[in-house]
């Protein structure tokens, strides 16, 4: 389960990719009305994806956030692990975030195989889709 902090990230960048052709600046105030996210939560969302150099941001006049590339380039997959973490459900399964599970031999795992499997299909279905898929909705 993705947190509601991810999957407001995911709704702000689709509505800033809807005036990104534009280069026009999008406001938080104006994200956060519009998307109904609560502003200073949206805040530090915003924060964390410009940190990670997925928004830049602008103050004062003609200022707010632009997408630094384009929004087709932007995958689910990569702003779930920015914000969230691991795609995997197991960290024994994890390709970015490997960890062996303190309680098994991997080796002789009965589950290791099938949540192989889930993160594949997950990442299959999240590497496909892109702020900008979302956004043309």
């Amino acid at each position: 389960m993705i947190s509601n902090k991810c999957k407001y990230a995911i709704k702000a960048l689709t509505y800033i990719a809807r005036y990104n052709d534009d280069s026009k600046a999008v406001m938080t105030a104006d994200i956060a009305r519009e998307q109904n996210i609560p502003r200073k939560f949206l805040e530090i969302i915003l924060r964390d994806l410009r940190n990670n150099r997925i928004l830049e941001s602008r103050r004062g006049k003609g200022g707010g956030f632009r997408l630094l590339r384009p929004a087709e380039e932007i995958s689910l997959t990569e702003i779930m692990r920015i914000i969230d973490g691991p795609i995997a459900m197991l960290p024994c399964v994890s390709l970015n975030y490997y960890r062996s599970c303190d309680e098994c031999e991997e080796e002789e795992c009965q589950i290791k195989g099938v949540f192989e499997q889930v993160r594949d299909k997950t990442l299959e279905v999240l590497n496909g889709k892109s702020i900008k898929s979302l956004a043309l909705h």
